[in-house]
């Protein structure tokens, strides 16, 4: 493996994990709207198996406006694990939403930190202070 390899993954997985934080907000902030269903994104590992070419032909548009972000792989989802709804067909719940902001916030700084730990190894054998 390429010494930027493992930048490039880290890196990868701290874009994932801030698109997952947005759409996790987004589900907090709509907990009272009627009818709102809840979302998330795709798995990391799924994105990952994505981009090494385990998942298919990506599509293709062939109007702008047919496939505004479809494309996307981190594009948020229903999230079909939201069983319980509230009288007025929300599905959000605020507990399970934190617990996943909590485990994200987790996960990005421990990403953070070996992006971090990498580049100073990397400048040490490079021979340059830190």
């Amino acid at each position: 493996a390429a010494p930027t390899d493992l930048l490039k993954l880290t890196e990868r997985r701290m874009a994932w994990l801030e698109a997952r934080q947005r759409v996790l907000a987004g589900n907090v902030a709509n907990a009272d709207t009627p009818g709102f269903q809840p979302r998330d994104v795709r798995s990391f590992a799924s994105v990952l198996a994505g981009a090494a070419g385990g998942g298919g032909a990506p599509m293709a548009a062939t109007n702008p406006r047919h496939l505004t972000s479809a494309s996307d792989p981190l594009l948020a989802r229903p999230d079909r694990t939201a069983t319980d709804r509230s009288p007025n067909g929300n599905a959000v719940s605020l507990d399970r939403e934190a617990l996943r902001v909590a485990e994200t916030d987790g996960a990005h700084a421990l990403a953070t930190t070996m992006h971090k730990r990498y580049l100073s190894l990397f400048r040490t054998a490079l021979g340059r202070s830190q």
